[in-house]
């Protein structure tokens, strides 16, 4: 467990809302409780990250939304997933894998 909060690398918030919504069509602030769920408290994403990356993913064709009832009976603005981003999703998982793989035989070269 992080003892607190931590930013994004620069590049991963797209890919982590496309794997939210991979599970499940979710609102925007159902997308950060679940993010901050599945990190298991280590990143917390502020409304304006997540605002700015709901601008930015639909002219990508990457999600879409439309306004659903949320379990409160308020209406919400839910973002879904497209085939478009599915495959985006696919792709950027393959591509950190690598990088990570490097970057973690970098930091174990002696």
């Amino acid at each position: 467990m992080a003892d607190k909060p931590s930013d994004l690398f620069q590049g991963t918030l797209d890919m982590l809302i496309l794997k939210t919504l991979a599970l499940d069509p979710m609102h925007g602030y159902g997308i950060a409780v679940r993010l901050e769920q599945m990190s298991s408290g280590v990143f917390r994403l502020n409304a304006g990250s997540l605002f700015v990356a709901f601008q930015r993913l639909p002219r990508a064709g990457l999600i879409r939304s439309e306004w659903k009832v949320t379990a409160n009976s308020r209406r919400a603005k839910y973002y879904i997933l497209t085939q478009q981003g599915r495959k985006r999703l696919d792709s950027e998982t393959r591509e950190w894998g690598r990088q990570v793989a490097t970057i973690a035989r970098t930091l174990e070269a002696s």
